[in-house]
């Protein structure tokens, strides 16, 4: 059987000592270490959480802007080509009335030059005409 005598007693009072003087200057320290490490990290953690969110905001804003800008740009984009276009077209009619304008002097000069022909041949056909019957005849008309 358990002796309970005074050493026991000694030994219980010896373990109890050394409980609160290592919950002193042991745990308590270790403990309070534990508990800054635990609100360090924690605050990390929502120093982190709200620079992501800032972050995401950001990134929204931005993207946000680059759409408005997308669409200012195409709408721009399609101005200057409606614009280009119209240049096109008015810079091709007067290139079709040129050629047209052109083309109308050209055919004046050719049916001018055709009737001066015509004329010239007429003359040249009469007096051909008359030198070819002489010959033909063997006397003058």
């Amino acid at each position: 059987m358990i002796n309970l005598d005074i050493a026991f007693v000694i030994q219980l009072v010896n373990f109890l000592v050394l409980v609160l003087l290592l919950n002193v200057f042991l745990f308590k320290p270790i403990r309070k270490q534990l508990a800054d490490r635990g609100d360090l990290i924690s605050g990390a953690k929502q120093k982190s959480a709200a620079v992501d969110k800032e972050v995401q905001e950001k990134l929204a804003a931005y993207e946000a802007r680059m759409r408005e800008i997308r669409a200012g740009a195409a709408d721009e984009r399609g101005v200057l080509k409606k614009e280009a276009q119209q240049q096109e077209a008015a810079i091709l009619e007067k290139a079709r009335a040129e050629a047209a304008e052109a083309l109308a002097s050209i055919k004046a000069k050719v049916a001018q030059e055709a009737q001066d022909a015509r004329r010239l041949l007429k003359e040249s056909a009469e007096s051909l005409s008359a030198d070819i019957c002489e010959k033909v005849l063997g006397r003058s008309l």
